[in-house]
């Protein structure tokens, strides 16, 4: 299983930019201020780790990272965030549209999946890289909108399809209702900010 990333990385990463930018600071500072002292490196340290942690850990900047860091490397995990639009055909072979907004960062994956009478909440997400494959483990709950029905679990395992014109999502889900079918989403948005809701 893999996340987004490797956080044995990230951490080891983290410290050693921390210490590089603090000792590059100090020095830069004590050749201008002689007064400038050890105290005040430990300090700059302090802040200097606060700051590359809350850069890496905010989703704006993350994504700028990650997309960047896309452009070298394109077998990395692929930004999912945005609006997403698809169907899911049931058992019984009906279609009915849903929306989905992803909401990315490189700790956490959360996905809002509405449909005309379903509107589902993710319970659990893990990215994964199988086989040189990218795939979303999706565990979720999901409410109907008429109340008498109940609501229920489902997980899906989506492969994640990319060509040149867009992203993809497909899988098949289960519920603990012992309903299968499957599921299909394009992208059509960037934005992790936006009403999907039917109802």
């Amino acid at each position: 299983m893999f996340k987004i990333i490797r956080f044995d990385l990230l951490l080891k990463y983290t410290v050693i930019l921390s210490i590089m930018i603090s000792v590059l600071s100090y020095s830069t500072l004590h050749s201008l201020f002689e007064s400038f002292t050890i105290f005040k490196l430990i300090a700059l340290s302090s802040i200097s780790s606060l700051l590359i942690t809350f850069i890496l850990l905010t989703p704006w900047f993350s994504r700028k990272i990650w997309s960047f860091a896309r452009i070298f490397n394109k077998n990395l995990y692929p930004d999912l965030n945005g609006v997403w639009v698809g169907h899911i055909t049931t058992e019984d072979d009906v279609k009915f549209e849903v929306r989905a907004l992803i909401r990315q960062s490189l700790l956490i994956t959360e996905i809002d999946l509405h449909g005309e009478s379903v509107k589902s909440v993710t319970l659990e997400t893990t990215p994964t890289i199988e086989h040189n494959q990218k795939k979303l483990y999706y565990v979720y709950n999901s409410t109907p909108k008429n109340p008498s029905w109940g609501s229920y679990v489902g997980s899906t395992i989506f492969d994640i399809i990319e060509d040149q014109s867009a992203i993809r999502l497909s899988g098949r889900y289960y519920t603990n209702r012992k309903s299968v079918g499957r599921i299909r989403l394009k992208r059509v948005s960037t934005t992790s900010h936006a009403d999907i809701s039917f109802y």
